[in-house]
């Protein structure tokens, strides 16, 4: 087994990339690290309307397991 290593360095807030902690969050719309703001786009109904038949489907599939395999909570 290899030997413990002991270091006795401790962090800053220099150590991250050069961000002091009061330097993330201050104020609104503001961003530290570059990103461009992103919209919501219009809700896509088709997409939604097939997550919603494949949850059905899925719960479809759950119940013909279930009386297939002659399940009971009082067994």
């Amino acid at each position: 087994m290899a030997p413990e290593v002991q270091t006795t360095a401790t962090m800053t807030s220099n150590d991250h990339g050069g961000h002091a902690a009061p330097d993330h969050g201050t104020g609104h719309g503001h961003d530290d690290h570059g990103h461009a703001a992103d919209t919501l786009g219009p809700i896509d109904w088709k997409m939604w309307g097939a997550g919603l038949v494949s949850v059905v489907a899925a719960l479809a599939v759950l119940v013909a397991f279930v009386l297939a395999s002659g399940f009971a909570f009082n067994a």
